[in-house]
């Protein structure tokens, strides 16, 4: 399968939310959707479910406008949306009947998940009385019931614990690799790179970048290298050494505790130069390497216009 949003316009009143989206994702492939709190992710979400109308553009699945009663979509919603008062078993087989699975197929497919994600002994518990963790297992659960072509995941790991974390990364991975199409949408931006090759940034209600992680980074243009040293002690007299080239413009320490080195700008010269002057300098190096910028840092930077 393949889901194309083309060039979709949303305006709510006179707000404009969406100023013409368009990406791609194909089945087996994860998909990061990035925005800000506001950027247009959720309207994008609920336009691909048909709960909103574009005002233009198109949603498609292989060629043809996608149609709700034809493809099953999995949504996990930011704002989980769960009976806290109902047994757990009792939603989980009343969500999949409104997708049309029988009663006995959706008893049988929760058992299943509920297994998997180890909260078949909680099937016959009010929701309520669970942990938020342990809740957010069950909304996944929820969302995989009706065993989605498409599935859209809006912040699942948001608050979980390490260990549910990594159970709940078990299941996306899973998903990814049964061929189903899934966009993925959070905050944590190491989750993004573990599971998503191509990305799309929205800013405003417009695509800001999208790309491949690799192109993204590798296109960046901050004129910026990474210098290490063999130890953390060789550090300071590597900034002294980096404070007498006039073309260095910012020396910062590298935070990681397993690697010792600063990243430096380097104004209008390329790295070139700087290895060059390096090369005299009487300081324990281990290497130079054009610098690679954090997931972090391209959001922070395609983004922070509107702050």
């Amino acid at each position: 399968m393949r889901l194309e949003v083309k060039d979709i316009t949303k305006s709510f009143g006179e707000k404009e939310v969406l100023k013409g989206i368009s990406f791609a994702v194909e089945s087996g492939v994860a998909l990061g959707l990035l925005g800000r709190n506001g950027a247009g992710k959720t309207t994008t979400f609920r336009i691909i479910m048909q709960l909103f109308l574009q005002n233009s553009g198109e949603v498609l699945l292989d060629g043809k406008p996608i149609d709700i009663r034809q493809v099953n979509i999995g949504y996990m919603p930011e704002e989980r949306g769960l009976y806290p008062k109902k047994k757990v078993l009792e939603q989980l087989v009343y969500f999949a009947e409104l997708k049309g699975v029988s009663k006995a197929d959706a008893t049988a497919r929760a058992d299943k998940l509920l297994t998997r994600l180890g909260m078949l002994e909680y099937k016959g518990v009010k929701l309520e009385t669970l942990s938020k963790g342990n809740q957010q297992k069950i909304q996944l659960v929820a969302t995989l019931m009706c065993d989605p072509d498409i599935v859209i995941l809006d912040e699942p790991f948001s608050g979980l614990d390490p260990v549910n974390a990594i159970l709940l990364k078990d299941v996306v991975r899973e998903c990814i690799a049964e061929g189903k199409i899934v966009i993925f949408s959070s905050h944590q931006m190491n989750y993004i790179e573990e599971f998503c090759n191509h990305i799309v940034i929205i800013n405003d209600g417009q695509i800001a970048v999208s790309g491949t992680i690799t192109e993204i980074k590798h296109s960046y243009t901050q004129n910026k290298a990474s210098v290490f040293t063999e130890a953390k002690e060789d550090v300071a007299g590597l900034k002294r050494v980096l404070e007498g080239f006039d073309f260095v413009t910012e020396i910062d320490e590298i935070t990681d505790e397993n690697v010792a080195g600063v990243v430096v700008s380097l104004g209008d010269v390329g790295i070139e130069k700087l290895m060059k002057e390096l090369a005299g300098a009487n300081v324990a190096l281990r290497g130079v390497t054009a610098y690679e910028p954090s997931l972090a840092e391209i959001f922070v930077d395609y983004t922070e216009a509107d702050s």
